[in-house]
């Protein structure tokens, strides 16, 4: 009797889940944004960079063919003989018309070399609205004017988008893809509509300089692994609010090995776990193929089966293509294998670095 409740139960919220995750992404996808007229928009993108990342002249330029003008794009490297460096060159010399600053600077302020790179950055921004995006994004040509938009509003503390994958020509590429766009962008649509606003994505932050003096720089951030979130998290301890944009950016997917897309999830599931470990604890019934299959295995009745079925074809809505439907499976078992590791271990490789997933109070 507990085994059929639980597979019922386990069934029906997995079920509920995808229909929402379907429905929530599908709204955001016909969602029309309304035309933005050109302008002046006086904000200075900071864009910490670490080598020559396959796309990074292409994800860059778009942010030299914006339909504003007036604004401001830092480039920064640590290391003199950084290879991104001559792609940031290049950039200069192919947009003249657009004001790019180039920052080679080793300085370290902190564990977090990325939050080091910023605080190098911002010394050399010139105007008071700054926006952090990370190296492998491409925005589309509205993105300055409609991103910058909310912060007129003196109660918003910081503006954020989410992002969708775009993969290289890779099997591993494209089943990571399926992270951001099938499970990780969804999760956020659905606490978005329940209300919540406790996130913060590397792939756009804009703020306010004074905001961010307000919550210590960037220095505030300089030992923490999550520095994207605690941008986010400190403005909300200060009493402003968070604004979900609905610009959607892409963000590259180059892992062509299993081995490197297990590092990559792996280090994003820890630091979701360090951040919300309630949350994270029942993030597995968001894996709709297995817990489908468990929950029919446990109770096999004929109305838990066509629960399953409604959510089955709400999984496969979600995933869009046929070949993605296909890996859907694949997809959400490796989620959850990767779910179980992510319920232990402290430590994370990012680039270079080993770090704590334990972010500073």
């Amino acid at each position: 009797m507990a085994a059929t409740l639980l597979g019922s139960a386990l069934t029906c919220v997995s079920a509920g889940y995808a229909v929402a995750a379907a429905v929530l992404t599908r709204r955001a996808g016909v969602r029309a944004a309304a035309p933005t007229a050109g302008g002046d928009i006086r904000a200075s993108v900071l864009k910490p960079l670490c080598g020559a990342e396959p796309r990074l002249y292409d994800n860059l330029a778009t942010l030299c063919r914006q339909s504003v003008t007036g604004h401001q794009l830092v480039c920064g490297v640590r290391d003199p003989d950084d290879p991104a460096i001559a792609v940031v060159r290049r950039l200069q010399q192919d947009f003249p018309g657009t004001d790019i600053t180039l920052v080679i600077d080793p300085r370290v302020h902190g564990n977090n070399l990325k939050v080091s790179n910023l605080i190098n950055l911002a010394a050399q921004a010139r105007h008071d609205l700054l926006i952090v995006a990370d190296s492998d994004i491409a925005v589309p040509p509205d993105y300055l004017a409609r991103v910058t938009a909310p912060l007129a509003d003196p109660g918003v503390g910081i503006v954020t988008c989410l992002y969708r994958g775009r993969p290289v020509d890779a099997f591993w590429a494209k089943l990571g893809a399926q992270f951001i766009d099938d499970w990780f962008a969804p999760s956020v649509r659905i606490a978005h509509a329940g209300g919540s606003r406790r996130f913060a994505f590397g792939a756009t932050i804009a703020l306010r300089r004074d905001t961010l003096t307000q919550i210590g720089g960037f220095a505030s951030l300089s030992d923490r692994l999550a520095d994207d979130f605690w941008l986010g998290e400190l403005t909300r301890q200060a009493g402003l609010r968070t604004v979900l944009s609905d610009v959607v950016v892409t963000t590259d997917v180059t892992e062509t090995r299993l081995a490197e897309l297990w590092t990559h999830e792996l280090r994003w599931l820890r630091t979701i776990r360090s951040l919300n470990p309630a949350g994270f604890a029942f993030t597995f019934i968001t894996f709709t193929w297995p817990m489908l299959a468990l929950g029919v295995a446990l109770s096999p009745a004929e109305w838990t089966v066509a629960v399953a079925i409604a959510g089955a074809l709400a999984r496969c809505a979600l995933a869009g293509t046929p070949a993605a439907t296909l890996r859907a499976p694949m997809r959400d078992m490796l989620l959850l294998v990767g779910w179980t590791a992510a319920l232990g271990g402290q430590r994370v490789r990012w680039r270079q670095q080993v770090l704590s997933v334990q972010d500073p109070a």
